[in-house]
């Protein structure tokens, strides 16, 4: 038996959430959130690690429309942004719209009914007339592609899904990756491991952390006035919003936050020697710009060892660098990120003719306004290629994009159309206008490899190159006529 709704949305994270809200504030209540999980909140409830945070400031990390005054720390941790999530959806009466532990294996577009068909891991079936990815690009975890990694016989971990039961002490811990995961657990795991070999590949900007608890006071201010919170939120914007040209235009624009980097490093890390290793040699911004107070001080303790040297293999009891030198270990801890760059599996999503999206962006994927695809009808996605920021908080391009598909169902609903189809010469003169300004960006220019580069097509397929208040103008209204409507 096939369970349908109109509007199916796949992901409980802040998009899904937002776009939730967003529908029911409309009068709308015939949509259903599917979500793999056990609980909401996305990449905040996936992950899981010691010392996980959010290095976007409190108040510009909720939603505008369902803002918090109560945060404790000017930069949130990850159980206070969960707990956030969960009185939204609580107090917003959304728990009845949101079905979990439903992981979507398959979506296929139905061009004759004009539907979309959902399959899911226990064979559940689902219909809808529109379907929504709010999946986000931070969902499937990387793994390095290093010989031998899966002989190895200790514990593997992948920062993603940390074990809860996962206790270091007196372990040989050895951990591949320096990036924004990375600097939160690796103080955490140097405070228990007997011994800590980590492995970097290259060096990251790292400016020190802002951070402090936000007093009582102050936090009753914001819950009783709220014109004060909204302040702190637009000055909060305006600040970030003023680094974007150091990333698009002038880079040298980054000088002083170079030099606040380098001192924060030269005055945390003793020896000369690995303040050379830690020193970033390509335009700052190239790769994400991290934050930390504690994660170079790791490094002055005799029991953690920094190896640069590229590893040749993994082996049954440690790894191999290219020296041939061999390092022993119990644990091994892969802080290697996500396949930003491939943010749908293969053999999920089907469009017309059974076009696989995972195929058909083998190349880098791309998307009108981060939102729509040409092939695949009636299919909106929330953080989709391109709309994944450098310089401030993603969840004002996420409040964009659910004006933008409000509004286009409002359209449908209007108007009759039973379905919406991005033509082919929209989606590619989006696509050249976005590779036009990047091209000569810092983050395509400024001598480093990251994952915001595909790795096939070199394309930058995660960042938008503008401001978010020009993002917002574009999704202000949907323009029908790059589509076609039936």
């Amino acid at each position: 038996m096939s369970t349908q709704k109109p509007i199916i949305i796949i992901g409980a994270g802040f998009a899904g959430i937002g776009l939730g809200l967003k529908l029911k504030d409309k009068g709308r209540d015939d949509f259903l959130i599917l979500d793999a999980e056990a609980g909401v909140g996305g990449t905040w409830w996936v992950n899981r690690y010691p010392g996980c945070a959010c290095d976007v400031q409190s108040h510009l990390y909720s939603l505008s429309f369902a803002p918090n005054p109560d945060w404790t720390r000017h930069f949130p941790s990850r159980e206070e942004i969960q707990a956030h999530l969960e009185r939204v959806v609580d107090d917003k009466k959304l728990t009845d719209h949101i079905l979990l532990n439903t992981r979507v294996t398959e979506a296929r577009w139905d061009d004759q009914q004009k539907q979309w068909s959902l399959t899911t891991s226990i064979g559940d079936q689902f219909t809808c007339q529109v379907l929504i990815g709010a999946v986000g690009g931070l969902a499937k975890p990387a793994k390095p592609n290093i010989d031998g990694l899966e002989s190895f016989q200790g514990r593997m971990v992948h920062s993603q899904a940390w074990p809860e039961d996962l206790d270091l002490t007196g372990q040989r811990v050895a951990v591949i990756g320096t990036g924004a995961s990375a600097i939160q657990f690796l103080p955490h795991v140097a405070r228990q491991a007997k011994s800590l070999t980590v492995f970097q590949r290259t060096p990251n900007w790292v400016l020190p952390k802002p951070d402090r608890p936000i007093p009582e006071g102050l936090r009753k201010a914001y819950r009783y006035f709220p014109p004060l919170r909204y302040l702190t939120r637009l000055g909060l914007f305006l600040l970030l919003e003023t680094r974007l040209p150091a990333f698009t235009r002038w880079p040298n624009l980054s000088f002083f936050h170079r030099r606040k980097a380098l001192r924060h490093l030269h005055s945390q890390v003793h020896d000369p020697k690995l303040v050379e290793q830690l020193t970033p040699r390509y335009q700052m911004g190239c790769k994400r710009v991290l934050m930390s107070n504690d994660y170079y001080p790791i490094f002055n303790q005799t029991h953690v060892n920094l190896i640069t040297v590229p590893i040749e293999a993994i082996e049954q009891d440690g790894l191999r660098d290219r020296d041939g030198v061999r390092y022993r270990a119990d644990v091994l801890i892969l802080g290697t990120g996500f396949e930003a760059t491939s943010p749908i599996p293969a053999g999920m999503i089907y469009g017309k003719q059974g076009q696989d999206l995972a195929e058909q962006w083998h190349e880098g994927p791309e998307a009108y306004k981060g939102s729509t695809v040409s092939g695949f009808p009636n299919f909106f996605m929330l953080m989709g290629p391109n709309t994944a920021l450098g310089h401030n908080s993603v969840l004002l391009m996420i409040e964009g994009q659910i004006h933008y598909i409000i509004d286009a169902l409002s359209t449908m609903r209007q108007r009759g159309w039973r379905s919406v189809e991005l033509t082919e010469p929209a989606q590619t003169a989006w696509s050249e206008f976005l590779d036009k300004t990047l091209e000569n960006s810092v983050w395509n220019a400024g001598g480093c490899s990251s994952w915001y580069l595909h790795p096939i097509s070199g394309r930058n397929t995660t960042l938008w190159p503008y401001t978010t208040i020009r993002f917002k103008r574009l999704t202000r209204r949907f323009d029908s006529s790059a589509y076609r409507c039936e």
